[in-house]
Parts: structure tokens; sequence; C-alpha cells
């Protein structure tokens, strides 16, 4: 969630901005910045974003997974050996 304390101007940013980097690294945390007074952007540090992309990769993932075993569960699915075999030959892979 964001802090809304952590709320600045890019006009702010921009005079200031080693100070909001150096910030950004030491809290880990996002600050928004806005442009005539209205919420435009949101800047964190590097590591922090691949944090968040890699916590949105996995969550993709599980809700694949769920929705995977919910079309099996329903009798949706197929054996793995006909539907490999089935891709090999639609795609000319031998074993």
């Amino acid at each position: 969630m964001i802090d809304l304390r952590e709320v600045r101007s890019v006009t702010e940013f921009q005079r200031n901005v080693k100070h909001y980097v150096s910030r950004l690294k030491r809290r880990r945390a996002p600050l928004v910045l806005t442009v005539n007074g209205r919420a435009e952007l949101v800047v964190q540090d590097a590591a922090s974003y691949q944090q968040l992309l890699d916590r949105v990769e996995r969550a993709d993932i599980v809700a694949a997974i769920k929705q995977a075993m919910a079309q099996f569960n329903r009798g949706e699915g197929r054996p793995a050996r006909p539907a490999l075999e089935e891709l090999r030959r639609r795609h000319g892979v031998s074993r």
C-alpha cells in the first residue's frame, strides 16, 4: 500500500533528486509524484520493482495452475502421453 505521506510534486522531486533516490533505496517504499496536484507517477527503487514483478509472475503461475486443475476436475483434461504425442506430431518434434 502506498503511504499517502509519500506524495511529492514532480518539481520537488526534480529539485532534490539525489535526496529522493537515496531515500527510495533506503526505505524501499514507492513515492507518488504529482503533476498539477494530481497523482501521475510512482517511483521506486529497482530492487523493489523487480521483487514486485517476481510476485506478479508467481501469482500468474499459481492462477494458471488453479485454472488447469479446475478444468481437469471438470473432466476437460487429457492424459499427458496422448497430448504430448499430438504436440510432437503437430510440431514435427522427434523423440
